[in-house]
C-alpha cells in the first residue's frame, strides 16, 4: 500500500524550510502532495496558481511529489488525495502550540489521518512566508530564504 502524505498551506511564497519539509516527509512517505491552500478572502503576493507554478517548477523532476490547489476543509482533501497523514512543520513552541490544536481538530473530524509534526532545519527555522512577503515589499533581496533552483522575480 503506498504511503501518502498531504503538506498543505498557503505557501505564499514556497521558501526553503517548505522545500527542507517536504524533502523530509519523502523519507518517511512513498508520496507527498502539496496542497495549495486557496483562501479567497486572504490577498496574498501571489496567486494560487503563481504559487502551484512555483512549486511545479521546483518539482517538475520528482514524480513523488504531486501539487495540487484545494478550497475545502483539509481533511476533506487529504481524504480525495487518498492520503493518510497530514504533515505540518514546525519551527518553535508557537507554531507547536497551534499545530497541536490543528491536530485535535484534525483527528476530530478524520480519525483515520495520523498528523506528522516535522521540525524545520534549524538553519530554516527563522524563515517564514510572512517575512518573505514583508523583505520583498520593501524592495530587498530574499534569494537566501528560496529554493536555489527559484528566482521569485520570475513568479510577480
Amino acid at each position: 500500500m503506498e504511503r501518502v502524505a498531504l503538506f498543505a498551506g498557503s505557501f505564499d511564497p514556497f521558501t526553503r524550510g517548505h522545500e527542507a519539509l517536504v524533502e523530509e516527509a519523502l523519507r518517511l512517505f512513498d508520496r507527498v502532495v502539496i496542497g495549495v491552500g486557496a483562501n479567497i478572502a486572504k490577498r496574498g503576493l501571489l496567486t494560487v496558481e503563481q504559487r502551484m507554478r512555483l512549486i511545479d517548477d521546483l518539482y517538475r523532476d520528482n514524480d513523488r511529489v504531486e501539487v495540487a490547489a484545494y478550497d475545502t476543509l483539509t481533511t476533506d482533501f487529504a481524504r480525495k488525495v487518498g492520503a493518510t497523514a497530514l504533515v505540518r512543520g514546525v519551527r518553535n513552541t508557537l507554531d507547536f502550540e497551534f499545530e497541536r490544536t490543528m491536530e485535535a481538530t484534525n483527528r476530530h473530524l478524520a480519525p483515520e489521518l495520523t498528523t506528522v509534526l516535522l521540525v524545520a532545519p534549524a538553519e530554516y527555522g527563522h524563515i517564514s512566508s510572512s517575512v518573505v512577503r514583508e523583505l520583498l515589499s520593501f524592495g530587498r533581496e530574499v534569494d537566501e530564504l528560496m529554493p536555489q533552483k527559484i528566482d521569485i522575480k520570475n513568479y510577480l
